[in-house]
């Protein structure tokens, strides 16, 4: 496994730009980029996930991190959150709903998974 050397090498950050990237790709069509409240408050939500992500890793110092994953995987639930009321209001249809969800639920899986390790280095004298 290679040495993480910069927040462009964590997965995590890899897939939360991915995941930015589909959601700026949604909210520009139809009515989504109409409903200007949504549209902003869900791309924020994925911005902050790749963007703790990497502040986290940059601040080199594992409880920052750790603190920093934390806000990232709660900014990973308000975009979960803002994909069910986009389908609820018929902004995205089921199928998009499906695979943008699928996205963001690896995404917090892959923090999640991050996580206990940052924080053993915490405790790691």
């Amino acid at each position: 496994m290679a040495k993480v050397e910069r927040f462009e090498d964590l997965i995590a950050w890899q897939k939360a730009r991915k995941l930015t990237g589909r959601i700026y790709k949604t909210t520009s069509q139809g009515n989504f980029a109409r409903d200007f409240n949504l549209k902003d408050q869900i791309r924020r939500a994925a911005v902050s996930i790749m963007s703790n992500v990497a502040e986290g890793f940059e601040r080199n110092s594992a409880a920052d991190f750790h603190r920093f994953l934390v806000m990232a995987k709660g900014s990973c639930a308000e975009l979960r959150n803002q994909l069910y009321i986009s389908l609820d209001v018929a902004h995205i249809p089921t199928e998009e709903f499906d695979s943008l969800m699928a996205d963001a639920v690896e995404v917090g899986r892959i923090i999640g998974g991050l996580r206990p390790s940052v924080q053993r280095r915490r405790t790691t004298p």
